[in-house]
């Protein structure tokens, strides 16, 4: 039975039209005088974090505490403008999934396992109604790796529903190897879903439990029943 769901948001609950990354565009262009800084540069599965120091270390500008409050200052605001500007919204299925979990009678804790941080998933999800159901989050904010991230929400798990939090009873969705890597980094039962950039063949080929094109394919109590039996 599944206890925890940890949900990614880029790619798996949502499409933002590429709003996280023009913001990124922005941000780099405008405070740090640098242009197309997202030239060449992957987001797909990848922190916030890890994204601004590959871009500062590319550019000879210092990865600095300073640099990164500097990024994270003026990256909120851009990004909530982008959010308005462009075409998106939940991926298919997602939220009667996320809201049938959520009234599902002892049903799992909602969290998230994102390479966001934390303003940056609020901002998307909030503006397509989205935040709310979830209770626990592991972010980006000062962690460079999607394995660290996944393991504080695991510790977060344990601390919310108890310290017999097994990782058999998490689930970690999400659309990227990223994903599935890190949910078996903590030993969890992974979904890997078809609606980002990596096709089913793709995802399968890093052995998640299970592989769907949509979350629209599964239900509430296929998830809290989970996969591995």
């Amino acid at each position: 039975m599944i206890r925890l769901a940890l949900f990614d948001i880029d790619g798996t609950l949502i499409l933002s039209g590429g709003a996280g990354e023009k913001a990124f565009g922005q941000v780099f262009a405008e405070v740090f005088g640098v242009p197309d800084a997202n030239r060449g540069v992957r987001f797909a599965g990848r922190t916030d974090t890890a994204i601004v120091g590959e871009v500062l270390e590319r550019h000879g500008i210092p990865a600095s505490p300073a640099n990164f409050a500097r990024f994270f200052a003026e990256y909120p605001p851009r990004l909530q403008a982008m959010l308005h500007q462009l075409q998106g919204g939940p991926l298919p299925g997602v939220r009667e999934l996320v809201d049938g979990l959520a009234r599902l009678p002892g049903g799992p804790l909602l969290g998230l396992l994102t390479g966001n941080i934390r303003r940056g998933a609020e901002l998307k999800l909030g503006h397509y109604q989205l935040w709310e159901p979830f209770r626990l989050g592991a972010f980006a904010d000062g962690r460079t790796l999607r394995n660290d991230v996944a393991a504080f929400a695991l510790e977060e798990g344990r601390r919310m529903l108890g310290s017999d939090l097994h990782p058999d009873e998490i689930l970690v969705i999400g659309d990227t190897p990223a994903d599935i890597e890190c949910g078996r980094h903590i030993g969890a039962q992974v979904l890997a879903v078809a609606t980002g950039q990596f096709p089913p063949a793709d995802l399968e080929a890093h052995r998640p439990d299970v592989v769907l094109r949509t979350l629209a394919e599964t239900s509430p109590a296929a998830v809290q029943a989970g996969w591995r039996h």
